[in-house]
């Protein structure tokens, strides 16, 4: 069983954001991986900064489908966005200066941070959706 699942009740759009989300949990598993295989710093150094990257992708893209579906609560989700990305930079500051513990709280915070977010802040977007008539932006944005 992995680290993190994807699950059912973590489906925002069936498009762009869900292949994000999907990403993200596989690469939290390849961290969480590294780490409890004891496999070098460089390995797990280059996880890191893949996954905290791509965070900061998803979360650019994210704020980009809200803004053009006039999200209603695009500016609380982008405080929340903020604050976890400082909470990366936090990590990875720990982790460039020595700390060999930061890899393990990383897969934990974000593994715990992206299941919340996405069942909690992520499934407004959801709803928001299915209650309006749906615009479909998403042909603009683009996977990386």
């Amino acid at each position: 069983m992995a680290y993190f699942e994807w699950a059912d009740d973590m489906v925002i759009d069936g498009g762009l954001i869900d292949h994000d989300h999907k990403k993200l949990v596989d690469l939290v598993n390849e961290l969480h991986s590294a780490t409890t295989d004891g496999r070098g710093v460089e390995v797990i150094e280059s996880i890191m900064t893949e996954l905290i990257g791509y965070t900061r992708e998803h979360l650019a893209r994210e704020e980009q489908l809200m803004a053009s579906l006039s999200f209603p609560n695009l500016e609380r989700h982008k405080i929340g966005h903020m604050h976890f990305v400082n909470q990366l930079d936090d990590l990875q500051k720990k982790f460039n200066a020595g700390s060999l513990t930061v890899a393990s709280q990383l897969s934990t915070v974000l593994r715990d941070w992206l299941s919340l977010h996405i069942r909690r802040s992520d499934k407004e977007v959801k709803v928001f959706l299915e209650k309006g008539p749906l615009k479909t932006p998403t042909k603009s944005l683009r996977l990386r």
